[in-house]
């Protein structure tokens, strides 16, 4: 019998969908009853020795399956298993041995050598079939999966690469936006009105511009590549800036803030230092503290509280209303929101983000009815600083 022997010619192009199979065995009654169980089914190629089954994994198209004999001669079975494992265009092939050996330690050889099955001999056709079916479907499964990963990365480098180029387009436009008040400041005249006024747009220009810095920062910060760089931030400021910006809000709603310090009301000049960036933290406040107001039932008292702890700062926004229940266990996933019909699902979504590339965590303690607590943690930024910026 010749040593590649296709008993499938490929006639028709449904012939050509079908899987490839390389049967390798060095004796030829071994070789005709696989290749007459298999020919109607599958295009077959046939192999008698380690090295043309070792040509025929290579060649193109490669095979999906092999079977493979282990006692030869020159070389058996377990020797073209690992060649076949040591090179990268052979090595996802699956190989499924077949032998007359009965010991247990031949099998577990085999199986450390990367085969995925053993049949034993003489082959039955019916579990041939069934084995041979199994480990194609598993085949395509993986490929099937591979694709998909495949595209779910490209899919993430042509969004990063959108969002460069859309980042790069808006800064244009923008530097007007935020030049342009800037120099009518400096060369007009304007009533206290409407100076405020200008200085609104130029305010609302640089938060914008902003925004677009560390959009491409929460991007990196999904796929693990962003390049945390902790500095001694006083987070109790933060606060009280965003407390600054929500202002309006909270007194159209008539809500009142209390924010405490170890339980005791900070003084003007107190700080609450931790290992962060302080971009980070002013936009992770400002979505929570956001929340916590628009959640808030009018009348109703938000208490913020900052807790000093050996190796971090524990930070505690408590607001009265619920989150649905059906959510909950989801609250901080993408997309995620509580009858907002502005809402994005994006705010506590990128809390979190923030608060895990910080080295903190971040969550939600709804224990007390009627009440909803976000409980952030974040570095200590007083004892062993040195060592919080290294790490």
């Amino acid at each position: 019998m010749p040593d590649n022997n296709n008993l499938s010619p490929r006639k028709t192009p449904s012939s050509d969908e079908r899987p490839r199979i390389l049967v390798v065995d060095d004796a030829p009654e071994n070789l005709g009853i696989l290749l007459d169980a298999l020919k109607d089914d599958y295009t077959v190629t046939a192999a008698r020795n380690g090295s043309k089954a070792l040509q025929l994994a290579a060649a193109t198209p490669a095979p999906d399956l092999i079977l493979l004999d282990i006692v030869m001669p020159e070389m058996d079975g377990y020797q073209v298993c690992a060649h076949l494992k040591e090179k990268k265009e052979t090595r996802s092939i699956p190989v499924i041995f077949l032998t007359a050996l009965e010991e247990e330690e031949s099998e577990t050889h085999g199986l450390s050598l990367g085969a995925v099955d053993f049949i034993r001999k003489p082959v039955s056709p019916t579990t041939l079939h069934l084995r041979v079916n199994l480990h194609l479907a598993l085949l395509q499964s993986r490929r099937r999966l591979e694709e998909q990963n495949r595209q779910l990365i490209e899919a993430a480098r042509l969004r990063e690469l959108v969002e460069q180029i859309t980042h790069h387009d808006l800064k244009g436009p923008l530097n007007v936006i935020i030049g342009v008040p800037h120099l009518l400041l400096k060369k007009c005249e304007f009533t206290d009105s409407q100076r405020e006024l200008v200085k609104m747009v130029e305010k609302s220009g640089y938060k914008m511009l902003e925004m677009i810095n560390r959009s491409l920062d929460l991007f990196k910060m999904e796929n693990g590549s962003y390049d945390f760089r902790p500095e001694p931030v006083d987070i109790l400021s933060i606060m009280r800036q965003v407390l600054d910006e929500v202002a309006p809000l909270v007194t159209a709603r008539n809500l009142q803030v209390v924010l405490r310090v170890d339980n005791q009301l900070p003084s003007d000049e107190q700080q609450v230092m931790t290992m962060a960036e302080s971009l980070f933290c002013h936009s992770m406040f400002s979505n929570l503290v956001r929340n916590a107001v628009e959640a808030s039932p009018r009348n109703d008292v938000i208490n913020i509280g900052f807790e000093h702890h050996r190796a971090d700062v524990a930070i505690s926004i408590d607001n009265g209303g619920e989150v649905p229940e059906e959510i909950r266990e989801h609250f901080f996933d993408k997309f995620v929101t509580a009858e907002k019909q502005d809402g994005t699902g994006l705010g506590t979504y990128s809390a979190k983000l923030i608060a895990r590339t910080q080295k903190g965590t971040i969550d939600l303690d709804t224990s007390v009815a009627g009440r909803t607590c976000l409980k952030v943690t974040l570095p200590a930024g007083d004892e062993g600083q040195d060592d919080l910026a290294a790490a």
